[in-house]
């Protein structure tokens, strides 16, 4: 049950969750242009948005503007009583959690960091050398209304200080570390993960553009990425291809480029059977992982047989895109 009487402290970083909101729908996803009502924070805010992609040849200017504009509509006061109303906020007993947040796709530690303040604690911070500009530029934004958000944020630089437990997120590489070095504090500790879609054939034109976003979109890094497809026996991925045609642009991004190119020379070198399409390859396989500018595909002659293969692979699978129901 919501609590019926929040505290000035809930209210005051409520306020500035909105006003970050707010904030970052000023923000266009297609120019970087300020309005007369908005005030020098959102200058700021191009500013970092320029700094991150310069820093983070990944983080793209419209990429960057397309997560913020995605928060900026998170944030409305529907949205965060919504999300609010089935719990007790604050937790009665504030801690110091340690984040140590990824930095695959732009802000994606923010979540984390939210949950982190809402419940009352306070949010020790590592940022990733990848993503280290955005987030303190969101925090900045939110202190023009919560002026204690700085001293429930620490944004830690080396050695982490004290904390009470931990939520880490990185690869599976580096979860053993994280076990390691967190194990004996409470703690949640997220490893490698990736979407998976399953197709019956019937998807409309518009699903298919879609499930591109989902293929293509930050360049397919994101651990709700799709990286693989399941479809029907004798299913033309060649139709993906063409709905996806729109994400041909990131063939002029020279990191995805190289990606690209040297992926074909391994899949040919390799005499491996392969669709091209000139700007990703569709490689058959029965992995849930695959590499920048390749999408994995496996066909199938039951819904069954492939509820029963993602069932078995769950530890690998962050969520799965359908029209089929599968859980």
């Amino acid at each position: 049950m919501a609590s019926t009487n929040p505290s000035v402290e809930s209210i005051r970083f409520i306020n500035a969750l909105l006003h970050l909101g707010s904030g970052l729908r000023e923000l266009s996803e297609d120019n970087s242009t300020v309005n007369s009502a908005a005030d020098s924070s959102l200058e700021g805010m191009n500013t970092a948005i320029q700094k991150a992609s310069q820093r983070n040849p990944w983080f793209t200017e419209d990429h960057c503007r397309k997560a913020l504009s995605w928060w900026g509509r998170c944030l409305t006061a529907e949205n965060v009583s919504n999300w609010l109303k089935p719990y007790d906020l604050p937790h009665p007993e504030p801690a110091r959690i340690a984040l140590i947040l990824a930095g695959n796709v732009p802000v994606v530690g923010f979540h984390d960091l939210l949950a982190v303040l809402v419940t009352g604690h306070t949010a020790v911070v590592k940022l990733s050398s990848k993503d280290d500009v955005l987030l303190p530029a969101m925090l900045k934004i939110m202190a023009e209304v919560d002026d204690e958000i700085h001293s429930r944020v620490i944004l830690a630089e080396g050695k982490l200080p004290e904390y009470d437990g931990v939520i880490a997120t990185g690869s599976s590489n580096t979860s053993r570390y994280f076990e390691y070095y967190f194990g004996k504090k409470p703690h949640i500790i997220r490893k490698n993960r990736n979407a998976v879609a399953v197709l019956d054939g019937k998807e409309s034109e518009e699903d298919l553009k879609l499930l591109a976003d989902d293929l293509f979109l930050y360049f397919g890094l994101g651990c709700r990425n799709v990286s693989k497809v399941y479809v029907p026996k004798d299913y033309k991925v060649d139709k993906i291809i063409r709905a996806a045609d729109p994400y041909r642009y990131l063939m002029d991004h020279h990191k995805y480029a190289n990606n690209y190119d040297y992926y074909k020379a391994i899949y040919l070198m390799g005499e491996q059977s392969f669709k091209d399409g000139e700007y990703c390859l569709f490689l058959e396989s029965d992995s849930i992982a695959s590499p920048i500018a390749t999408i994995h595909y496996e066909t199938y002659d039951s819904i069954e047989a492939v509820g029963h293969q993602l069932a078995r692979n769950a530890a690998e699978i962050q969520c799965i895109i359908s029209r089929l129901g599968i859980p």
